[in-house]
C-alpha cells in the first residue's frame, strides 16, 4: 500500500515535541516552522514556532493509522468529508520550498480582474487562481484549491 500524508491534531503547543517523538519512532513527519525574534525587556531572542498551530503532517500507509497514538500529545487525525484528511505531496513540497525561500522568476502577462490564471513557475507552479486585484506592480491571486490568496510582484519584461 502506498504512503500518504495525513494531518494529526496535537495538544496546544505540543507540535515540536510530537514531531520529535514521531521521528524517534521512525515515522516520517513534517512540522513546518518559522523563526521569530521576540523582544524581551532586556534582550532579543530567536524563537522557533510551528507555522500551523496544533497540526503535524505524518507520512504513513493507511493501515498504520493507529501507530501514531502511542506518541503522547496527539489528540486525533484531522478529518475531511468523514475520512482522515490527505495532503497531496505537491502541497507538502510547495510548503517546504516556500519556507526555504525557493522561488523562481514568475512572469505575468497583462491580467484583468476576474480572469483565471495558472502559475507556470515557482513553488505554486500548476496551481490555478482567480485574479482578484491588479495594479502596475503586483497581482493578487485567489488560490481556491489551497484556500489562500497570494500576491505576485510584476517584473519588467
Amino acid at each position: 500500500m502506498k504512503k500518504k500524508w495525513f494531518v494529526v491534531y496535537t495538544r496546544p503547543q505540543q507540535e515540536l515535541k510530537v514531531a520529535q517523538q514521531l521521528s524517534a519512532m521512525g515515522i516520517t513527519n513534517y512540522c513546518p516552522t518559522i523563526t521569530l525574534v521576540k523582544q524581551y525587556s532586556d534582550r532579543k531572542k530567536k524563537v522557533i514556532k510551528p507555522l500551523l498551530s496544533s497540526y503535524v503532517m505524518v507520512h504513513l500507509e493507511e493501515n498504520n493509522h493507529e501507530k501514531v497514538f502511542s506518541c503522547s500529545g496527539i489528540v486525533r487525525y484531522l478529518f475531511f468529508l468523514g475520512k482522515p484528511a490527505v495532503v497531496p505531496v505537491f502541497e507538502i513540497d510547495l510548503m517546504q520550498d516556500h519556507l526555504n525561500g525557493v522561488y523562481s522568476d514568475i512572469k505575468l502577462a497583462t491580467l484583468t480582474v476576474g480572469e483565471s490564471h495558472t502559475i507556470s513557475k515557482g513553488p505554486f507552479s500548476g496551481v490555478c487562481g482567480k485574479v482578484v486585484q491588479t495594479d502596475n506592480t503586483k497581482v493578487k491571486l485567489e488560490l481556491a484549491s489551497l484556500g489562500m490568496s497570494i500576491t505576485l510582484k510584476k517584473q519588467a519584461a
